[in-house]
């Protein structure tokens, strides 16, 4: 099928000057490689750890997941690590040091073959090692695609249970980047979630990437671990030193309301925190913002709880609109909510168009398109 071009051109001009002045105007930019990009714009809040969780230190996201990895590889003498240049820290330095203080028998190079570290790491877990294998950018998981679902998705279900490659972990960094064009900042969840037997989860910050890691590497299930990349350094929190788990398949309230239930998950929550905000101020509307946190399976009841009480739902996210997981998530609340819901369910997505370079301002789904959905749903 061939792109139309004329499809963004027409995004662009959904923009009118004054919207262009207020986005050129926004504090919401973070602030990357020292100047403001107007790509990807959000700003990031961090959370608070509790104060039950003990000594703290600053992490960005990409050193709380270092440091979840170097959790697992000093408490799970099976542990290991390996892919497309991890032995050195990987492109992102998510890895920096692991070789060095566990050995590069743990810790260690690949081929650029991704059908080959899923397939590799598939074996290790079939013979009760934990086998964390990282792809280098979610983009390029696509060649693995036959043995995540045929083989590690299938492996517990195939043999009745008599063996399963559960010690399975694949982390991929995700998601848009502000310069990653159609080959770096694909968001592939979708694809995962129409396949029983693996488990997706997606953080949103230093002290949740950490956490869920450190979950996903020790359930009994394969997982896929998708990391925002644009958070790998933008992100900072004080993060707890000690080994903590956070538990899957459980979303999380971020901020109780009760006119509109905004969902999301990894970078958009930070987008939404925003629009929120926005749309108390400037509409007096009080939404209920909930990180979904696992995409598969992903927490329906917490959900469905909230829209039956606000009666309103968006959901937003970065893949394209069609076949979307907002989809999903959009046919279940209305299958349990059709009575108390007072508008239709809005997604806020990204187009049906292969990711842009220059236009990827018009393509992500950004606080001005989520704004207009909420106003549309109140007005209805």
């Amino acid at each position: 099928m061939s792109v139309n071009m004329a499809l963004l051109r027409q995004i662009a001009g959904r923009l009118t000057s004054m919207s262009l002045q207020e986005l050129s105007a926004s504090q919401s930019a973070p602030i990357i490689h020292g100047s403001r990009r107007f790509a990807s714009a959000f700003k990031f809040v961090p959370d608070a750890a509790s104060p039950s969780d003990g000594e703290t230190t600053k992490m960005n996201l990409f050193q709380a997941l270092n440091n979840a990895m170097d959790v697992a590889l000093t408490s799970d003498s099976t542990a290991v690590i390996f892919g497309e240049d991890v032995a050195f820290g990987g492109v992102f330095r998510c890895t920096v040091g692991l070789a060095d203080k566990h050995g590069k028998d743990r810790v260690f190079n690949t081929p650029l073959c991704e059908q080959g570290i899923v397939g590799f790491g598939i074996g290790m877990a079939a013979v009760g090692a934990t086998a964390i294998a990282e792809i280098q950018f979610a983009d390029y998981i696509y060649p693995a695609f036959d043995q995540i679902i045929n083989e590690a998705a299938k492996f517990r279900y195939r043999s009745g249970n008599m063996f399963d490659v559960g010690g399975l972990t694949i982390r991929a960094p995700w998601g848009a980047v502000g310069h990653g064009a159609l080959y770096h900042s694909q968001s592939p969840e979708a694809f995962f979630a129409h396949i029983p037997g693996v488990k997706v989860v997606i953080p949103r910050s230093p002290i949740q990437a950490k956490g869920l890691l450190l979950s996903c590497i020790r359930d009994p299930n394969p997982c896929i671990f998708f990391e925002p990349k644009v958070l790998y350094r933008a992100a900072v929190e004080q993060v707890p030193v000690k080994d903590y788990m956070i538990p899957l398949s459980k979303a999380e309230v971020l901020q109780e309301g009760s006119d509109v239930t905004l969902v999301g998950w990894g970078t958009q929550i930070h987008v939404l925190r925003e629009v929120a905000q926005m749309a108390q101020e400037k509409l007096g509307v009080s939404c209920e913002l909930i990180d979904l946190v696992t995409i598969l399976p992903w927490d329906k009841d917490t959900i469905i709880k909230s829209v039956e009480k606000t009666g309103r739902l968006l959901v937003a996210h970065e893949a394209p609109i069609t076949g979307g997981f907002a989809s999903e998530i959009a046919s279940s609340v209305q299958e349990e909510c059709f009575l108390q819901l007072e508008a239709p369910i809005q997604r806020v997505c990204g187009w049906d168009s292969p990711f842009p370079h220059i236009f990827e301002p018009f393509y992500l789904p950004d606080k001005w398109r989520c704004l207009d959905a909420i106003k549309k749903m109140i007005n209805y």
